[in-house]
């Protein structure tokens, strides 16, 4: 088998770092990566450059600008523009370059805020988002929906990917920017070392949510590319939304993933709740049938998960 050449967008990141870690065990891949120092992706004579220099086969498209409920409440301008220009900027060089397979990594905000659950694929533009996160959640549709406009119009391969809430090794842990379970972790892991006689979590902690260790996802990610020719072109046919789900198949309420991150750190005060605060979506659980029917489950349980992010936060925040 002739060695293909994979360019992991992102590779720094949580999604990205675990897509390298993943796709290195297979020696059919040689893998190209780049810094945002090296090549900033909003740059699109600079992509459009590295793309026709290099000449990927694949890329994993995990580059994006990513975050939290007040993240998004207080940059909707940047969670907008700054991901529809890398997503512009990539598909175009990718097309130009003849790039052969695509994953486009989105995010399960972009379906209905009150959709049905387990989510499937068609649910896609039922109803309302979420209004929290909905630039973010516009910018990746519209990515889903350049994979299947390239693939009507041009033939391409391309495939988007929506996984579940992710957490693991080399999560961002910013205290304003980052996703619920990594702010859990800083947050008990804080009030660990302060003493602290108790913690606040936003909401009701009655929302429920799945949460996915990062390496299951570069698992996937290399399950899908490693795909047969006829299978792959199957997802990515021009008669077909070019979609697939990526989760764990159930969910937890938010006040059990605080109750499990307290465990893990080791924290004995009190957990409070303010309800004043936002939930968010009430219940987000992926219908994972479809990557499930091709052979792939995720295999890491929460606990396990959480023992892996805790021990990796430590080793670079502790």
């Amino acid at each position: 088998m002739t060695t293909k050449r994979v360019f992991v967008a992102g590779h720094r990141g949580l999604v990205g770092s675990a897509t390298m870690r993943a796709i290195e065990q297979n020696p059919d891949y040689e893998i190209l990566a780049r810094s945002r120092g090296e090549l900033d992706l909003q740059d699109r004579a600079a992509t459009r450059a590295f793309f026709l220099e290099h000449r990927p086969d694949h890329v994993v498209m995990c580059a994006a600008k990513v975050g939290g409920i007040l993240a998004n409440s207080t940059l909707p301008v940047d969670f907008l523009h700054d991901n529809l220009r890398i997503q512009l900027n990539v598909f175009d060089a990718a097309y130009e370059s003849g790039v052969d397979r695509m994953i486009f990594l989105g995010s399960s905000c972009i379906y209905p805020r009150d959709c049905p659950q387990p989510i499937k694929e068609e649910h896609l533009l039922t109803g309302p988002l979420e209004a929290t996160n909905r630039p973010y959640a516009l910018a990746k549709i519209a990515g889903v929906e350049s994979c299947w406009a390239f693939n009507r119009q041009y033939g391409t391969r391309y495939l988007a990917m929506m996984p579940t809430n992710m957490y693991g090794p080399g999560d961002n842990y910013h205290p304003e920017h980052s996703h619920v379970l990594p702010a859990l972790i800083k947050r008990f892991h804080e009030a660990k070392v302060a003493g602290a006689p108790s913690v606040v979590v936003w909401g009701s902690g009655n929302p429920r949510r799945e949460f996915m260790c990062s390496s299951d996802l570069g698992d996937a990610i290399r399950f899908l590319l490693s795909l047969p020719g006829e299978q792959f072109a199957s997802l990515t046919s021009a008669d077909v939304t070019p979609l697939i789900n990526v989760g764990v198949g159930e969910d937890v309420t938010i006040r059990e993933v605080a109750e499990l991150v307290k465990a893990t750190v080791g924290y004995t005060g009190e957990l409070k709740l303010d309800a004043s605060k936002p939930d968010g979506t009430p219940r987000k659980l992926l219908d994972v049938g479809r990557l499930s029917a091709l052979g792939w489950r995720a295999k890491t349980s929460l606990a396990e998960g959480l023992r892996c992010a805790y021990e990796d936060f430590l080793k670079r925040h502790g």
